[in-house]
């Protein structure tokens, strides 16, 4: 399989309120033509509970995606699994798949906020078992289309038909995680493909674990072919370098002083970001050449399958990541897969 290049949201809004989550949502769906059209192999839709995203369902996103898509895989980025119903999300995922024909994917994570615990009454305490019992679940599933089960979190399943069925029966369904050995492990076990997300640091840093989770799934039997790595983090594209790190760096900086002041983190610094869009940092912000060189040296340390960029921090106007996404699909995946196949 030839490497992938993808583009993700979560629908970020302007702090300055210029925006509405109304207009958000319709310029979402407007990119994820434009990257169907240009030749983007994946566009992925977050969910979050916050004011400062607009998407808080993916599914329904996705939905009016598929109605304006032809050839995209489109996906959850992430699907927050924890606090989800299995049963309904795996119809609602069935359902977006049999509407595109077989191009949908999902991707359960545990999300990087808590919002959604309080909101749907899940106890935070629960964190770990609820993700791995509501996966297991997940898995099941989409493996059988009556279904026995038995857990804590939810109503028990009586050979309870399991519908509609997705377009090839079965749905793709991936690890996300931020880097847990353990995530890893479970998902090279379960022979299900992972994606990293990683939005800071040094990228090739993530070679082990992508060593750890194809070593897990060979071990466990899977074929080697099945475990497929993708990495997302942010990124933007302009026609020079500097103006692609320039425009991006107010917005970035405006996301990671908010999350830096919620969770103790040291405010975000011009110093940092630069660090950051060097050769070997976590942000993809470049010319076309200097980001399609960026994914071709990290293939070379994870030779991973996938990269997508979140281009659209804190809202960036709508023009400029319009012109990113053609600019990533006509001149940035040519170079990707001159270079590795």
């Amino acid at each position: 399989m030839s490497m992938q290049l993808g583009v993700y949201t979560f629908g970020d809004i302007p702090a300055d309120g210029l925006v509405s989550p109304e207009q958000q949502l319709r310029e979402t769906i407007e990119r994820i033509r434009l990257a169907d059209e240009a030749g983007l192999d994946w566009f992925g839709v977050g969910e979050h509970h916050r004011p400062e995203y607009s998407i808080s369902s993916p599914a329904t996103v996705l939905a009016a995606a598929a109605t304006v898509t032809k050839s995209i895989r489109l996906s959850s980025a992430v699907t927050v699994l924890s606090t989800e119903d299995p049963v309904r999300v795996f119809q609602q995922f069935a359902t977006i798949d049999l509407l595109t024909g077989g191009r949908v994917e999902l991707a359960a994570g545990r999300g990087s906020f808590i919002e959604s615990f309080p909101l749907f009454g899940a106890n935070l305490a629960d964190y770990d078992d609820l993700y791995e019992e509501k996966l297991n679940l997940l898995l099941e599933l989409n493996a059988n289309e009556r279904v026995t089960w038995r857990g804590r979190f939810r109503p028990a399943l009586d050979n309870a038909l399991i519908l509609p069925r997705p377009h090839a029966d079965k749905l793709d369904i991936w690890i996300a995680t931020g880097g847990n050995p353990e995530s890893s492990m479970r998902a090279g076990y379960l022979g299900l493909p992972i994606n990293y997300a990683v939005i800071g640091g040094y990228p090739e840093q993530f070679a082990p674990l992508a060593a750890l989770y194809r070593e897990a799934g060979q071990k466990a039997g899977h074929d080697a072919s099945a475990l497929r790595v993708a990495v997302s983090g942010p990124g933007f594209i302009a026609p020079t370098s500097q103006e692609a790190k320039d425009t991006l760096y107010p917005y970035w900086k405006t996301s990671m002083t908010k999350i830096a002041a919620e969770r103790g983190f040291t405010a975000p610094s011009r110093l940092g970001y630069d660090t950051q869009t060097a050769k070997r940092g976590a942000i993809f912000a470049g010319s076309p050449n200097e980001v399609a060189d960026k994914i071709v040296a990290l293939h070379g340390h994870l030779g991973y399958d996938r990269h997508c960029l979140q281009m659209d921090w804190s809202g960036v106007p709508h023009a400029l990541v319009m012109r990113s996404i053609e600019l990533f699909a006509t001149e940035v995946l040519p170079q990707v897969r001159a270079a590795l196949g």
